[in-house]
């Protein structure tokens, strides 16, 4: 059966227009990527089935659409870019295109951070003032920013969190000062407009990429240091507790996904809410099956727990990119059935 553009994910559309290109413009395209979108690039190119002639025909009209938003943007700046996009989409297609491109254009300044080893850059910020290494990481590429995190000093891991999720917009000056003092060490540095980074929902990103030990430290510091901070993180987040906040089907639908003995160790040393609310939507078999392995666990360690929880996490947090299922995140998010 055909595959349908609306039912595809971002990387197997990508997947679509690198397949389409042909093997020399795609090999000209990886040069391009780091070993991480590489991988997964070529991932879903070896998984993508038969995409319909009409679903590509989508595809590669919205990739020309975003290719155009960004060059008329780089070249004539937003208000010039708005003008000619509107002319050419309608207004309503014109204003997704500049939404969809925003962080990418916005981040252009600092390429060479989001291109360069996490390990170059936290040797580079090791020394440098809580609010250095918060402004630098709030350019960083989310993963980046998780893995420097989680090799930071657990007090220092607190005090850049709380400075990256309360910045704002940034001048030129102030961009050009950490870039001179930069470039010593990088290169490629170039001039930027007002810009908006760090904040909490580009935080939330990174904690839903930091593993749990230093998700729990990290909350834990920052709920005696701004309970309201640390609540409005986690509310755009999930986390293993949060399972306990899906639907029934949700549960169902992503226990399909999940390994059974990571499920057991999983639920070894979670709290009895979490505990019920996936057991009570197993099979009668399934249960027995679980509780029996979970009988039979000793001397399980609380990394190997913490593990199987962020493996379970994993797999949820990519059934929601995929339009699987839904997570409410809160007040704002009303979910229409």
């Amino acid at each position: 059966m055909a595959a349908k553009s609306k039912k595809l994910t971002s990387a197997a559309k990508a997947a679509a227009v690198i397949i389409s290109l042909g093997t020399d413009e795609a090999a000209e395209v990886y040069k391009y990527l780091n070993e991480d979108e590489i991988e997964t690039l070529s991932y879903e190119v070896a998984k993508l089935d038969h995409v319909s002639d009409e679903a590509m025909k989508s595809i590669m009209e919205d990739f020309y659409g975003l290719c155009v938003t960004k060059k008329v943007v780089a070249d004539g700046g937003v208000i010039y870019a708005r003008d000619v996009l509107e002319k050419a989409f309608g207004a309503e297609k014109a204003q997704k295109y500049m939404d969809r491109v925003s962080k990418s254009l916005q981040t252009r300044a600092f390429e060479f951070i989001r291109k360069a080893n996490y390990k170059n850059i936290l040797m580079m910020l090791q020394n440098e003032h809580p609010q250095t290494i918060a402004f630098v990481l709030s350019y960083s590429r989310a993963e980046q920013a998780s893995q420097i995190l989680s090799e930071l000093p657990k007090d220092l891991q607190i005090d850049v969190l709380w400075r990256m999720a309360n910045l704002e917009s940034v001048s030129p000056a102030v961009v050009k000062m950490v870039e001179d003092v930069l470039e010593k060490r990088f290169s490629s540095v170039v001039s930027v407009d007002m810009t908006e980074i760090g904040g909490i929902n580009y935080v939330a990103d990174v904690m839903n990429h930091t593993d749990r030990t230093t998700e729990k430290n990290i909350f834990d510091g920052l709920n005696e240091r701004d309970p309201k901070l640390s609540n409005d993180i986690r509310k755009r987040m999930f986390v293993f507790e949060d399972i306990t906040q899906l639907d029934n089907i949700s549960i169902q639908r992503f226990l399909r996904d999940v390994n059974s003995q990571d499920l057991a160790v999983a639920l070894k040393g979670s709290d009895e809410d979490v505990k019920q609310a996936i057991l009570s939507n197993m099979s009668k078999r399934s249960q027995e099956n679980i509780l029996s392995d979970i009988e039979y666990l000793h001397n399980v360690r609380m990394h190997d727990v913490e593990e199987a929880q962020q493996k379970i996490v994993d797999v949820i947090r990519k059934l929601e990119e995929s339009n699987e299922i839904v997570i409410s995140r809160g007040g704002d998010d009303e979910i229409i059935a």
